[in-house]
């Protein structure tokens, strides 16, 4: 089981996989935007922040960055429907981040998550 951090705009969308992640076994803490992500990490440590690239406010990829700021080592997975811009962000993003675009299922997403955890 681990700490995971869900930022992701869409409330519709923050729910469903808050709640998918949840009967996967994981602790999971869901907020709306980068900012309250951050709020949240400066908190209490987590292992796997799940960030949507495009926020308001504050968005995924400063998040990351931030993140690795507050906690080395933390790891990172984003989730985008526009893939193009995470990629072309990538490189500001934490050594290791991975992405996974939008539409996915659910099993996808928690075997990444797995995959990612057991490393």
């Amino acid at each position: 089981m681990a700490q995971i951090l869900l930022a992701e705009d869409d409330d519709s969308m923050r729910d469903f996989l808050a709640k998918a992640l949840r009967r996967a076994g994981h602790e999971v803490e869901a907020v709306g935007d980068g900012l309250d992500a951050m709020e949240s990490l400066t908190q209490s440590p987590v292992d796997l922040l799940l960030a949507d690239v495009v926020m308001p406010g504050l968005d995924g990829i400063e998040l990351a960055r931030r993140a690795a700021q507050e906690q080395p080592g933390i790891k990172v997975m984003f989730i985008t429907g526009f893939a193009a811009v995470a990629l072309k962000n990538r490189d500001q993003a934490p050594k290791g981040a991975r992405v996974l675009s939008k539409p996915f299922h659910l099993r996808e997403l928690v075997d990444q998550i797995d995959v990612m955890l057991s490393a």
